[in-house]
Parts: structure tokens; C-alpha cells; sequence
């Protein structure tokens, strides 16, 4: 019987694929693992443990889903933005913005809860920023401009366009007219034909003066034939046939998407104009002027558009700036947008467009990760990551959810990228799972993991707690980025949805050179007390106490506890309070989740070969830990025994320290074929696995 002792010193495969258990060929399956449950690998190779998610407030509507969006004017001043039905909400420094009376702070808006998402859990405000301005696109709904001017101070309005964008000049033989020519408002338009509708009020339109150009915006509708409109700069008087009217309209559609290049404002995506993108007069956003009004002459300032010239419907989903021009997602594959002329602006008459790969792209906001950017394929199943490559001269999009097809099952909805601490993409399932990948291309990590968060969504507790949106913006002292989440529940006999955001990954200090071992205990211990592995949970911090109120969000839940860094009996939630068996000072209280870490079958060889498909054994293994206390291990996540911290020279009034090094343990699993090890964590403690170290008998015949 021959032994073995292999080992896995990293994880940055990610959880893999079930249908790549038989591919020992394959260097990525000594890095992956069968299953990550709120566990992250990092890029240096182990596995940590998820930092909680601490509860900030409700929404203001639990019964209905809302829609978490960020806004990052800069570090010290980073928003986030809850948008529900005709509200907005705003929360800064971990906490709801409130108004000078101390009541909540929050704006009205024009978008209904029927309209926040689509029947996938999409969202469908898009958004681009400037500064202290936020644009918001929207199918349904004309674009908007959300404006910050103060913590308190927020305006949201529809954007006031000025002359364009318009569709093609008018070749037919209708004729406008108007009654005035002069600026103003109450001037009248006739059409020789039928042309207009009730809906193209709010229409812009451009009416030719000889050699020139006027144009004013549709205000009122009498009939087909004629309307009223707001003169903007002057026109003739006398009809013409040479008029354009303007692409967006509620007969025509919005547009779905918007993003900023070379100093331009792009918008696309139109009912209507599905493949079309028009970019604003340089510098001014609100400015579409296809050419100067005086004589028409076409400047390189003027606005830009442009349209996708495809066999089939290209409808453009989404679009975002790269040093190598403006790259355009559709659903019949990705374009990059450029000037016609290498090393020059992308202009009116300099402008070119080239589809890039023909993936296609779902309707959600793709997200850059250093030169890359990362886009949900049509079908919603594969995230795949756009790069430019020298060598071929263009994009390449490989699949990064190859090893890891299984994971996204159902569908992605929503993306967010965080970068600081560890560079991890966000990714919201359709049926509320939240995902991750640790994704650092230089270091060839690319690495899936699943999130269950604490809770159940149902009465019957059968599914668990749904993430429904997310968002990342850096924490308030700027260490870090921070994943914010809408989590819908079931609490208390009813439906609750919660915000909330995921604390730091834990970390103790180092030992300092200087520093007595008791003076470092004291220290971690110091640390060990603010770990916070709880779901939903607050802190209480002040002098010792039994009762820990505040805790009305939970209430009726069976809750876990951390008292002074020790673990504590879990209590359930009454009256919002909780009552300790022991006086605490600092009280991590929220609801349970389990981490898991499970690996694939192990691969050690076997005399005659492979240990595959062979019965074998694991009787003892080593488990490399970092800072990590109360952890399990067995054979599989059903079978596991505790691993053992506190020694005979701890003392009894104090919990365990944080253990650094190698636990030796006995194995309690018999023989068997697939020879898996899983680590995991039920209590509301660190955990970070760095590596796995098995002993393993291999029996080659039967």
C-alpha cells in the first residue's frame, strides 16, 4: 500500500468546474477547489475567510427591491446611492445621510419601481460621472442629471439638450413652417404632412433658414399636422423641406447607456436607433449641434454620429473609454470606436468603428480591472474579459468562467469591482447568490467564489437570504475599497430588505521587534475582539455589559455572538436586545454563515500509476493557518471534527489567541475513492487556510 503526502500550497484556481474532476492533466486542478463558500482566495495564494457584512440601515420600502448605485466624487468624498420608486437615498461614512431635523435625506425621482429592473434583476439606470455630476440613462425615461453641491444638497433634472442630436435631414417632400421666426415660446409649427404625435412633445428640431440653420423644442400638440414650439434660435418663417428632428423622443425611445470619451458625452442605444451613438459638442455635454447654425459648416468640435454598421440588429448595451478608442458592447459583438486616422481626436469626419470579437454582451455594466474590461456574454452565463493584445492587434476576449462554468448558473445580473484590498469582481446571481473571482491577470489568478449570506429569504427558512444589488466605493479613511449589498430577508414575518456593506478582511499586526510576547498577546487579543464574522451585525463597544439592545432589524433571530474575541452561546433576538451570560465591552452580534473549504480529489500517485478511482486513505494531515482560531476539519463538509487551540498555557479567563503555523491533525475519515479534505468555520471567527499538507495510503489493487 503505497504512501504519499501530497500537497496544495495554493488556491488560486478558484472552485472549479464539476465537469473537470477527471482533469489531473491540468495544472489549474492542483490550485482549485471543489467548493469556496465565503471563503476568498487571495492573491498570494491561501484561502481567507469573508469579513462579515454589518447592517447600516433598511430601505425605505422593505416590500419593494432598490437599486444600490456608487458615486465617487474622490476618496474622503464617496457616496452610495439607493434608488427605489420616485426616491433616492444617500449614505456616506457607513452610515444614511440625515437632513438638518435629523430625518432621513432623500430627493425624488422621475423612475418607478416597475421600472428599476427588468424581470432578470438587471438594473436599467445606467450612469456615467463628472465631478460632482452624475449622468443617468434610462429606456423609458429621458436622460437626467443627478447633482451633488453638499452632503444635504442633491438635485436630480432632466438634461436641457441644445440643438441635437437629430436623425437624417429630411428628403421627402413635407415642408415645415412656423409662425414666428423670432426666439421665444408659443410660436407655432406646421407640417404640409402628417408628422407629429402627442409623444414628440419635448422633440427637438432644426428647421434650415437658407444657408442656415434654427432650431427650437416641441412644446404642445394640436394635431398631426401642427404643434407649438419654443424657438431657440431663430428660423425663416417660410416653409422648407429641409428639417431634421431629433433622435430621442417617447415615440423613438432613449438612450440605454452613456459613457465619457475624449471629453465628449456619449449616448446609445435607442428604441428606435438601436446601433447608433451620438457624442456631445466637445466640452459641453448638454450640446449636440451636428454643425454651426450660422452657415451649416461642420466643425471637428461639433457633435459626433454614428452608427454600427452590422448584417444583423446590433442593439448597444453598453460603452466604456480605453486608451485605444470608445469600446461599444452590443448583442452582436463588441466594437472598438475610433478616429480613421491613427495618433488623431476622434472627430465628425474622423470616426471609423470595428467589431473587435463577436461575443455579444448582456445588458449589464461591464467593469474595468487594470487594462482589461470584464463583460457578461448574452446569454448571461460566461463573464468574459476584453483585452487588448500587441501581438495580434486587436481584443481577444477569453472566457474567464471556463474552469468554473457551474458558477454562474442562472444568469449574472450585476457587476462591481473592487480593487484595494485584494482585486475581486463582484457578481450578483438571478436567484440572489453572490459571487466572486480574485482576479489578478499578471499573477495568473483567476479565481471563483461563492457567497451565501447569513438568513433565509422565505418563511420556511428552506432558501437563504438574497442579494438583490451591489456596489463598491472606497471606505471612508480611503484603505480600502468597499462592497455594499441590498439583502432581502425574511425577519419577523415579513419580507426585509437591508443595506449593508462587507467589513475589512481581518488582519492582526505583525509581533514588532521590540515587543514582549505578553505585550503582543495583549495586542492581538485587542484585535481578536473586533473580528467581525457576523451577517446583518453590529457592534457594541463601551463598559461591560449583559444587555446588548439595538437590535430591532433581527429581531426573532437565533443570532451568533463574539464577547471580548471569545466565542459566545447564540442567543435569539427579543425586544431588539439580547441578553450575555458573561458582561462584555466589545459584542460582535449578527447572524451566522459557514465558511467552507473543500478540496478536489486528491491526486498522489499510486504505484502502478494514478491514485484516481483507487480506494485510499488519509490518516493524518497537516493545516497551514494564519491568524485563524475555531476552525473544523474532516473529509467532507458533513464530517467534521473540531480542531483543538487552546493549550495549557492560555489562560482560562481570556479566549484562545490567534494561531499562526501548522496544525497536526488525525484524520477522521476511513478508506474510501475520492480522498477530499475540507476545512471550514462555523463560528464567528478568522480563518485563513494557506495550505494543505495530507498523509495518504493508496491501496493499486482490489
Amino acid at each position: 500500500m503505497p504512501k504519499a503526502s501530497p500537497s496544495q500550497t495554493n488556491f488560486t484556481a478558484g472552485e472549479l468546474s464539476p465537469r473537470l474532476e477527471g482533469r489531473v492533466d491540468l495544472s489549474k486542478y492542483f490550485n482549485g477547489a471543489r467548493t469556496l463558500l465565503n471563503m476568498v482566495p487571495q492573491q498570494q495564494g491561501g484561502a481567507q475567510r469573508r469579513s462579515g457584512f454589518r447592517h447600516v440601515s433598511q430601505v425605505k420600502d422593505s416590500a419593494k427591491p432598490a437599486a444600490l448605485m456608487p458615486f465617487e466624487f474622490n476618496v474622503e468624498q464617496a457616496y452610495v446611492l439607493e434608488f427605489g420608486d420616485h426616491y433616492c437615498r444617500f449614505y456616506r461614512n457607513h452610515g444614511r445621510i440625515l437632513d438638518n431635523e435629523d430625518a432621513v435625506y432623500e430627493i425624488t425621482t422621475p423612475y418607478a419601481q416597475n421600472d428599476l429592473f427588468d424581470s432578470d434583476g438587471r438594473c436599467l439606470i445606467k450612469t456615467a460621472q463628472s465631478a460632482d455630476v452624475l449622468y443617468l440613462c434610462h429606456p423609458s425615461y429621458p436622460p437626467y442629471t443627478l447633482r451633488r453641491s453638499g452632503h444635504t444638497s442633491w438635485s436630480i433634472e432632466k438634461i436641457a439638450f441644445k440643438d441635437g442630436p437629430y436623425l437624417a435631414t429630411n428628403t421627402a417632400g413635407t415642408t415645415l413652417s412656423s409662425s414666428s421666426g423670432a426666439v421665444g415660446a408659443g410660436r407655432g409649427l406646421t407640417a404640409s404632412a402628417e408628422l407629429f404625435s402627442e409623444t414628440d412633445v419635448g422633440r427637438i428640431v432644426r428647421k434650415k433658414n437658407g444657408g442656415g440653420w434654427g432650431w427650437g423644442i416641441i412644446t404642445g400638440f394640436t394635431s398631426k399636422t401642427q404643434v407649438t414650439w419654443q424657438i431657440m434660435s431663430a428660423v425663416s418663417t417660410a416653409a422648407s423641406k429641409e428639417w431634421r428632428l431629433g433622435v430621442w423622443s417617447d415615440t423613438t425611445g432613449f438612450p440605454t447607456c452613456v459613457t465619457f470619451f475624449q471629453d465628449r458625452l456619449y449616448f446609445a442605444g435607442a428604441k428606435l436607433h438601436p446601433q447608433r451613438l451620438d457624442g456631445s459638442v466637445t466640452g459641453d455635454y448638454a450640446h449636440f449641434a451636428p454643425s454651426k447654425l450660422g452657415d451649416g459648416t461642420v466643425e471637428d468640435t461639433n457633435a459626433v454620429a454614428f452608427t454600427l454598421n452590422a448584417n444583423n440588429v446590433n442593439v448597444i448595451r453598453w460603452m466604456i473609454d480605453d486608451d485605444k478608442g470608445l469600446v461599444v458592447g452590443s448583442v452582436g459583438g463588441e466594437w472598438l470606436v475610433s478616429p480613421s486616422s491613427l495618433g488623431e481626436a476622434l472627430t465628425p469626419s474622423n470616426i471609423q468603428a470595428r467589431r473587435s470579437t463577436t461575443r455579444g454582451s448582456a445588458n449589464v455594466q461591464p467593469v474595468q480591472a487594470a487594462d482589461a474590461i470584464l463583460f457578461v456574454q448574452r446569454a448571461g452565463r460566461k463573464l468574459r474579459e476584453l483585452a487588448y493584445v500587441f501581438e495580434a492587434d486587436g481584443f481577444r476576449s477569453p472566457d474567464m468562467t471556463l474552469l468554473a462554468e457551474h458558477i454562474s448558473e442562472g444568469g449574472l445580473v450585476g457587476l462591481a469591482y473592487q480593487q484595494e484590498p485584494d482585486s475581486v469582481v463582484w457578481a450578483v446571481r438571478k436567484d440572489g447568490a453572490l459571487l466572486g473571482m480574485t482576479y489578478e491577470r499578471e499573477q495568473e489568478v483567476v479565481a471563483w467564489h461563492r457567497h451565501v449570506v447569513g438568513g433565509f429569504s422565505d418563511q420556511d427558512g428552506t432558501f437563504p437570504a438574497k442579494v438583490e444589488s451591489i456596489a463598491v466605493i472606497p471606505a471612508p479613511d480611503g484603505s480600502r475599497d468597499e462592497l455594499w449589498v441590498v439583502v432581502q430577508r425574511w425577519i419577523n414575518g415579513q419580507v426585509k430588505r437591508s443595506v449593508e456593506f462587507m467589513e475589512a478582511p481581518f488582519a492582526a499586526k505583525a509581533q514588532g521587534p521590540s515587543q514582549s510576547s505578553d505585550d503582543y498577546r495583549k495586542i492581538l487579543l485587542t484585535q481578536q475582539r473586533s473580528a467581525f464574522f457576523v451577517d446583518s451585525g453590529l457592534t457594541y463597544s463601551g463598559s461591560p455589559a449583559s444587555t446588548i439592545s439595538g437590535l430591532s432589524h433581527l429581531e426573532g433571530e437565533r443570532v451568533q455572538v463574539l464577547a471580548d474575541g471569545a466565542t459566545h452561546p447564540e442567543r435569539q433576538v427579543n425586544n431588539g436586545t439580547i441578553e450575555l451570560s458573561v458582561p462584555a465591552s466589545v459584542v460582535q452580534v449578527g447572524l451566522g454563515y459557514r465558511s467552507v473549504l473543500e478540496t478536489v480529489r486528491l491526486e498522489a500517485g499510486a504505484a502502478d500509476g494514478t491514485a484516481q478511482g483507487k480506494t485510499k486513505r488519509i490518516h493524518r494531515a497537516v493545516i497551514r493557518l494564519h491568524q485563524s482560531l475555531g476552525a473544523l476539519y474532516g473529509p467532507s463538509p458533513d464530517q467534521l471534527d473540531r480542531i483543538e487551540f487552546r493549550s495549557g498555557f492560555d489562560l482560562m479567563d481570556e479566549p484562545p489567541p490567534l494561531f499562526d503555523g501548522d496544525k497536526l491533525v488525525d484524520w477522521p475519515g476511513d478508506y474510501e475513492t475520492e480522498g477530499r479534505m475540507t476545512v471550514a468555520q462555523d463560528q464567528p471567527l478568522p480563518l485563513t487556510v494557506l495550505a494543505v499538507f495530507p498523509q495518504v495510503h493508496t491501496q493499486d489493487s482490489r
